[in-house]
Formats: C-alpha cells, sequence, structure tokens
C-alpha cells in the first residue's frame, strides 16, 4: 500500500511541476516579467516533487492510523494548508533588482495550489481500496 501511495506523490509531484513550468512560461510571454532568479524550473520542479511526497507520507500516516476517515481528513488538511500558504508569496520581499515586483503573487499564488489540484485529479488512479467491477 505505501509504494503505491508513494508512486501516486511522485507521479503527482511530476504532474504539478509540469503544469507550474507551463503556467511560468505563460506567465512570462503575458508579463514580459522574468522572475527566474527567483522562481527557476529547478525550484519549480523540486519544490512541486517534495511537497506531493511528503503530502504522500501524510497521506499514508493518517490513513493508516484513521481508517475510514483517514481520505476525509487527509484532504481537508491539504485544502486548508494549501490556502494557508497563500500567505508566503504575498508577504515576501523580492530583491531591487527584479523588475514588477508587485506581480509576483500573479505568478506565484496559483502554482501554490497545483500539488493539490494534481493529487485530486490523478487520485482515482492510485485508489488504494478501489472497488472492482
Amino acid at each position: 500500500m505505501f509504494k503505491r501511495i508513494f508512486f501516486h506523490g511522485i507521479v503527482t509531484g511530476i504532474l504539478a511541476a509540469i503544469a507550474g513550468i507551463i503556467y511560468n512560461r505563460i506567465y512570462f510571454f503575458a508579463t514580459e516579467t522574468d522572475f527566474s532568479r527567483v522562481l527557476n524550473t529547478f525550484s519549480i520542479i523540486s519544490l512541486n516533487v517534495a511537497i506531493c511526497l511528503i503530502a504522500s507520507i501524510i497521506y499514508w500516516v493518517i490513513i493508516t492510523r484513521l481508517k475510514s476517515k483517514g481520505e476525509i481528513i487527509f484532504n481537508f488538511l491539504f485544502s486548508i494548508i494549501s490556502f494557508a500558504m497563500v500567505i508566503i508569496p504575498i508577504s515576501v520581499s523580492l530583491p531591487l533588482k527584479i523588475k514588477n515586483p508587485e506581480l509576483f503573487p500573479g505568478l506565484s499564488v496559483p502554482m501554490i495550489f497545483f500539488p493539490a489540484l494534481a493529487w485530486y485529479t490523478v487520485k482515482p488512479l492510485f485508489k488504494v481500496n478501489a472497488v472492482k467491477v
């Protein structure tokens, strides 16, 4: 069971990283503002994969301890933590060399929700207690 949940975290992290990289490119072409010194491709990939792997470990711990209510509690916690993390890019002070620092939240705030969206999107493929017809 842990192997399936861990693989779910890896796939989710890769999917969220791809979405983040695509969004980063779209945002760059729309605003012509480069935040690559603050949020580059490597950091987008590593953050998304790390968050999803940590989420998979937390998910495994919660569903092994709380059994039937574990998935609901994990989904609630993952959503609440994602919303709470919005404060991070809003409160960060960018270096003075960065052009248009006021546009940074427009890039980073939507990216915060990519791991949770990818998790919920891919979840039916990795359902642990899937009903077989």
